[in-house]
């Protein structure tokens, strides 16, 4: 008796309604989980580099542990990288500074009049986010190249400027040019989360603003932001928690002679010393650091968040 009790529990003859949508959905998913199982956790076998004196002529198995070495030389080393620090940290603090940008596009959007005009501005800054970052280089390089330029070209026909400016080249700038083009090409995609919270704010709130005698302006701001903040939040933690990845694609193709000295990031430096230099167990150790204080980043940007808005994020 007691036997055929415990297979009706472990093996039930009929699944319910609930149990069996949660399964399909788990089944849906399968795919995806195995897709980050394979691409994003499979590779973190890789760190074990970092704890190895890497010997091309040698197998994995076969290299001399050296235990916490390579971690000791990542704070050792000065050289080139407080340089890839400051540019890291200076255009991740400018990427910062513009996470309020989108909000900013997705409030003007949502209140145009027709919209027809707002999907029609909404596609035309969407549109740079699906443009390859060596497209974009060719894009910018035709429009500001001190030569050949057409912008260059036709501010010297106007009388605008003396002499073509070098934008791509100018080292003082770099940072902020830099920041603006990232800003181009992500600033329509960025603002859909935000029009996508605008839309689930409950429209009675405005009509009863509106009864009370509030403006536009002031519904703005009473309504629409506190209805934006929690989103805010959880995209500004997760920028904050990737201050240390600025992206490699465009920093590498914009990388010239005279702007690699502003340009050269955490994540180009370290592909620089794993596929340049060799250096396979130095930049893994680096890498791993990176992960590590991005992770810590995140914790602390969700313990802030907690004391000052009185609830966590994640």
């Amino acid at each position: 008796m007691i036997g055929n009790i415990t297979a009706k529990r472990l093996f039930p003859r009929k699944i319910n309604g609930r149990k069996l949508k949660s399964l399909k959905l788990l089944l849906l998913l399968s795919p995806f989980l195995a897709f980050i199982a394979v691409f994003s956790y499979v590779p973190l076998f890789g760190w074990s580099y970092a704890f190895l004196k890497f010997n091309p002529a040698l197998k994995i198995s076969e290299m001399k542990f050296v235990g916490l070495d390579n971690f000791k030389a990542v704070f050792r080393y000065t050289g080139a990288l407080q340089t890839v620090m400051t540019n890291t940290l200076a255009i991740s603090a400018l990427a910062l500074l513009c996470t309020v940008l989108p909000v900013v596009l997705a409030i003007m959007l949502s209140q145009l009049p027709g919209k027809r005009y707002s999907r029609v501005i909404q596609s035309v800054t969407t549109i740079p986010n699906f443009i390859s970052w060596v497209l974009v280089y060719s894009i910018a390089f035709s429009l500001f190249a001190p030569e050949s330029g057409v912008i260059n070209q036709v501010f010297m026909r106007i009388g605008l400027i003396s002499q073509p400016i070098d934008l791509l080249g100018n080292v003082n700038g770099a940072w902020f040019v830099q920041t603006g083009i990232g800003l181009w090409k992500s600033l329509g995609w960025g603002s859909i989360v935000y029009l996508a919270a605008i839309a689930g704010i409950d429209q009675e709130l405005y009509e009863s603003a509106a009864i009370d005698g509030a403006n536009r302006f002031k519904s703005i701001i009473h309504i629409t932001l506190p209805g934006l903040a929690n989103t805010y939040m959880v995209l500004l933690l997760l920028a904050i928690s990737n201050i240390l990845s600025n992206g490699f694609e465009q920093f590498w193709v914009f990388q010239n002679a005279m702007t690699i000295n502003k340009l050269e990031v955490f994540d180009t430096y370290v592909y620089r010393l794993a596929m340049v230099n060799s250096q396979y167990s130095f930049s893994t150790a680096m890498s791993v650091l990176k992960s590590v204080v991005s992770i810590l980043l995140l914790f602390g940007a969700n313990q802030l968040s907690k004391k000052i808005r009185g609830e966590s994020i994640v």
